[in-house]
């Protein structure tokens, strides 16, 4: 899920909105100006319930982002790198760049989420209390009720042991844990978020039927777990395929390169670059080092904003943008990465120096190839991918 905009950094991560929150929000906040709190509290002016339907809404999704950034911390601490969260029209999700190292990290990442949303549930529900007991009623008491059981609806939610939801990681590590076998955990939770998110959908098309409309937010959600739940499936046995070839055999060995003092007018109308491919490592004129990737489509891009003094420098991504990796790496561990790097490619370097690049392509390339194969019946792909 992708960002429509950035809110920001918290402990390092940025923060995204993608702009189907704004359904949940307004159905959240609809739904308790126009509904919960008037029921509860009649007679107060109608500004009073929005302001407060709003507020509330708005520290529902604090709390769904205290949940997500609690993921990215401890999957920090134990090794993984995040570095996105983005809040979207079912919650949110923390991206994470690794794959847990042990079952013991699936569990302590996985689990930190419901916690968070379950103790979050307990001081919201305290503090109700509080309020009663300090004399204060009506629509403030009412709102932090309602959020304390929102998020103790969450967490138990979220702990249900079925994929891709915290519990079904939680069952991975389980299975992972007790046959050692991760790419069989992964189907056992994928399953069972399949099973669980066609219940969904049975149950909400019946209460559709019954006559209740809200059916038809069970039967969505439902529909989103089957659907995640495969893609989950596909991409684990996609890069338990993948890891069983290195970056080397995908890669392009000495690619094409510019200059970062290079014209951009030449880079675009000179054919040794023009014809043969569409996006150039870039390297130092001192030593040689890599220092950026330009591709054709942001060159001409920036040629038509800059004029004819741009260089490749003004269009190329610079390093810390670019996604870089060794030529002995496992293909599998590029996936994540080249789907969220801008440039669609990774250098391959080795011993500070370029030896070759690798493309989006590259990696369909390979599945291509694996998938018409019949390397798992005896033969290593380590040997015979052609290079």
């Amino acid at each position: 899920m992708h960002e429509t905009f950035r809110l920001g950094h918290i402990a390092g991560i940025r923060v995204g909105v993608h702009w189907s929150v704004l359904v949940i929000f307004l159905i959240i906040a609809v739904g308790l100006s126009e509904g919960r709190l008037p029921e509860a509290h009649p007679g107060r002016p109608l500004w009073q319930y929005w302001l407060v339907g709003i507020l509330t809404a708005l520290v529902f999704f604090g709390s769904l982002l205290a949940h997500e950034v609690a993921h990215a911390v401890v999957a920090r601490r134990n090794g993984m790198e995040a570095d996105r969260i983005t809040l979207w029209l079912l919650g949110g999700a923390a991206r994470l760049k690794d794959e847990a190292p042990s079952p013991g990290a699936e569990l302590r990442v996985s689990g930190v989420g419901p916690l968070v949303s379950l103790v979050l549930g307990i001081v919201f529900a305290a503090l109700a209390v509080v309020l009663v007991a300090m004399g204060l009623s009506g629509l403030t008491v009412e709102a932090v009720a309602w959020l304390a059981a929102i998020n103790v609806l969450l967490a138990v939610f979220n702990a249900l042991p079925a994929a891709p939801l915290d519990g079904g990681r939680l069952l991975r590590a389980f299975v992972w844990w007790r046959t050692g076998n991760r790419l069989r955990a992964t189907g056992v939770a994928t399953a069972a978020g399949r099973v669980l998110g066609w219940f969904l959908v049975l149950v909400g098309v019946y209460e559709v039927l019954m006559g209740a409309l809200g059916g038809l937010w069970l039967a969505l959600i439902g529909w989103f777990l089957v659907a995640a739940a495969t893609a989950e499936g596909g991409q684990a046995q996609m890069k338990e395929a993948l890891n069983r070839v290195s970056v080397r055999q995908a890669m392009t060995s000495d690619p094409v390169f510019t200059h970062p003092g290079l014209p951009l007018a030449e880079l675009l109308h000179d054919p040794a670059f023009r014809y043969r491919h569409s996006a150039f490592p870039v390297l130092s004129d001192d030593d040689g080092a890599p220092v950026g990737l330009v591709t054709v489509h942001r060159a001409q891009e920036v040629a038509e904003r800059e004029g004819e003094n741009a260089t490749v420098a003004d269009a190329m991504f610079p390093m810390g943008e670019v996604v870089t990796t060794g030529p002995d790496e496992p293909l599998g561990a590029l996936l994540l990465e080249l789907e969220s790097s801008p440039a669609r490619r990774a250098l391959v370097i080795e011993e500070d120096r370029l030896v070759g690049i690798v493309s989006s392509s590259d990696i369909n390339r390979v599945l291509t190839w694996l998938t018409s194969t019949p390397w798992n019946s005896g033969a290593d792909p380590r040997r015979g991918y052609p290079t």
